[in-house]
């Protein structure tokens, strides 16, 4: 059975896993306030920096008037002018750097801000998460996989768009036990890694995060075929007519030439380039990355190697980072070529640069040979960060919250079982979950689960659900101990009408369960993990109960598992459910009059069928009672 704590000991000196909620919560604020503290006086050094600047600059212009004024004092005047400038250009370099210190300090306390933010479930004040799942997805919107407050939000310490990407295909798509063991291994290793995590983190943040059109065409770029490869003649005619220009402007300043004839060596060169310049700037936006600095993803890189990985999927991603060459060198030298590149935006440059020299050309062919030598590994390089992100992901909740743990992946022979001991719903605060013990199977079986309202039910059906999700993503649970085989969730929870596609409430949920016993038919080896919240209720109750039944029935004959929701306690008192049931129930008090408040719930799973309801009691405790309605009259 699995252990809820990572085995693998911190090696690299960062923090452990908590003991106490309150502990991930001071060490997250203290952590913070140190990066704050450091921000605010990286920032003051870069203020005094900039007056220094300021004043190197002051001091180069009063030399130059000094030795106007006196040129006796020349030799003098010129020496501090030139040390003056020294110090000014020096004094960028250190500005530049110290900015850039102090930004790396300002998003790591930002970083905490959002680390302590997540254990209070105050989704408010973590990143949105934007994306969708497509439409019609097995479980996606009914188990909060994206939006407000959702798993993508509580596991988005993702940098990089790729990582994100990976993160939610993982979410979205069940893996193989296999799979998910492999993936488990390497974020057990990652939990303590937290300044690792963090570095990861604030370095790919700071690199801005380029939109995938942006991200496809470089890959284009990178995979493609050079386009000045293959033409040697304008190779040789972008060297020589530059070449010819200058030798000819030579020797006519220098009085061998008695006219200028390279003015027409430097129109040849301006109609020549002219008439391939949209093709040259074309590939230069696609090696491009818009205003991604390549830059600080070679740092993301950087940072990545840096680290000693035990665990082969780690080792692979890094592999694939430092093999046949050094990916965080080559993006440091793909990022100054793209600048060089830039310089096509500067009208001035044009006039004065790259109409004599045909700067464009000789760019573009530093950008080919970049290209014949690293861009067949770019590709590998992007995967390796992205798994490396979203593993480390993973790895936050394990390591700052007390009751989550790595489940036993087993394989799916025999009678399949989902087993949990203090389950728990991930998105609720660990200081307000009630875990349950829970099991859902064999095949033959199902789960039932009754109560009043307000009382658990549809928690605990998402509980399973998403920690079904995590476990098969390769992630930990939100439980004390928690065992299953591979399985493939499908729900039936939030459904609602269209009135644009005009379904009715009781067609679309008749549609999504067609959709849930279609895929326990189609099953496998992979058995269905089916969730039903109160399905049906679009319809009379004895024309539900009836259906329900039929659905059950037909849902028990396959190898799926699962659990349904329901108030109609008599559900399934009779053939052919009664002997396969497994009922389970909560419960609430009801509290003397004058009680606050006046009923109360605790939560806590119970065998057997529910024996109160509450609904009329909630409908009095609003205010719209036949009593309360008549004393208002």
């Amino acid at each position: 059975m699995p252990d809820p704590v990572p085995e693998n000991p911190d090696r690299h000196g960062d923090d452990a896993p908590a003991a106490t909620l309150e502990a991930s919560a001071a060490r997250y604020h203290g952590r913070r306030d140190a990066a704050a503290a450091e921000r605010d006086r990286l920032k003051g050094r870069a203020s005094r920096l900039s007056n220094a600047r300021l004043l190197a600059f002051v001091i180069a212009i009063g030399a130059l008037v000094w030795a106007e004024l006196r040129p006796e004092m020349g030799a003098v005047a010129f020496a501090l002018f030139a040390l003056s400038l020294l110090a000014f250009f020096g004094l960028i370099v250190v500005h530049s750097r110290v900015t850039a210190a102090e930004r790396r300090a300002a998003e790591l306390a930002r970083v905490n801000d959002e680390g302590a933010a997540r254990l209070r479930r105050d989704w408010d004040a973590v990143p949105p998460a934007l994306e969708r799942a497509e439409p019609g997805h097995p479980y996606a919107h009914d188990l909060d996989v994206f939006g407000h407050g959702s798993i993508a939000r509580l596991l988005g310490t993702t940098g990089t768009g790729v990582g994100r990407s990976r993160l939610h295909g993982w979410l979205l798509n069940a893996a193989g036990t296999g799979e998910a063991r492999d993936r488990q291994s390497a974020v057990r290793e990652l939990v303590p890694a937290l300044d690792f995590r963090q570095e990861l983190q604030v370095a790919a943040r700071l690199a801005g995060d380029p939109d995938r059109d942006a991200l496809r065409a470089f890959l284009g770029w990178a995979e493609d075929e050079p386009w000045l490869r293959h033409r040697p003649l304008v190779r040789w005619l972008s060297r020589l007519i530059p070449a010819a220009t200058v030798v000819l402007a030579t020797l006519h300043i220098e009085g061998t030439l008695d006219r200028p004839w390279w003015i027409l060596t430097l129109l040849g060169g301006i109609i020549f380039a002219a008439g391939v310049s949209r093709r040259i700037h074309r590939v230069f936006d696609r090696a491009s990355l818009g205003d991604a600095g390549l830059r600080h993803y070679a740092e993301v890189v950087r940072i990545i190697q840096r680290q000693d990985f035990r665990t082969d999927r780690l080792r692979r991603a890094r592999a694939a980072l430092i093999e046949e060459s050094d990916a965080s060198a080559e993006l440091e030298r793909l990022g100054w070529l793209i600048e060089l590149a830039d310089l096509r935006h500067n009208g001035m440059f044009y006039l004065l640069v790259h109409w004599p020299t045909l700067w464009d050309f000789h760019v573009l062919g530093a950008l080919e040979r970049w290209q014949r030598r690293s861009g067949g590994r770019v590709r590998a390089w992007v995967e390796a960060v992205a798994e490396l992100d979203a593993l480390a992901a993973l790895a936050g909740p394990p390591h700052d919250e007390p009751g989550w743990c790595f489940p036993e992946l087993v394989d799916a022979a025999g009678e399949p079982r989902f087993v949990a001991e203090g389950l728990a719903h991930p998105l609720l605060p660990a200081d307000g979950r009630v875990p349950n013990d829970v099991v859902v199977g064999p095949p033959d079986t199902f789960l039932m689960v009754t109560g009043s309202n307000m009382s658990g039910k549809s928690t605990l059906l998402r509980a399973i659900g998403v920690n079904a999700v995590l476990a098969l993503a390769g992630g930990p649970v939100c439980a004390r101990r928690l065992t299953t085989p591979p399985l493939d969730v499908f729900t039936s929870m939030r459904i609602e009408d269209s009135l644009e596609r005009g379904v009715s409430l009781f067609m679309a949920e008749l549609q999504r369960l067609k959709m849930v016993v279609d895929a326990a038919d189609a099953a496998g080896d992979r058995p269905v993990l089916y969730l039903l919240d109160e399905i049906l209720h679009g319809t009379n109750t004895a024309e539900r109960q009836v259906a329900v039944r039929e659905v059950l029935s037909h849902l028990l004959a396959s190898r799926a598992i699962g659990a349904i929701s329901t108030h109609d306690l008599e559900l399934a008192a009779a053939d052919p459910l009664a002997p396969v049931v497994v009922p389970v129930h909560f419960q609430e008090t009801v509290h003397p009059e004058g009680h606050e408040p006046p009923m109360t719930f605790d939560y806590a799973l119970r065998e057997g069928v529910a024996t109160s309801t509450n609904a009329l009691k909630l409908v009095r405790l609003v205010g719209l009672g036949v009593g309360s309605t008549a004393t208002s009259m």
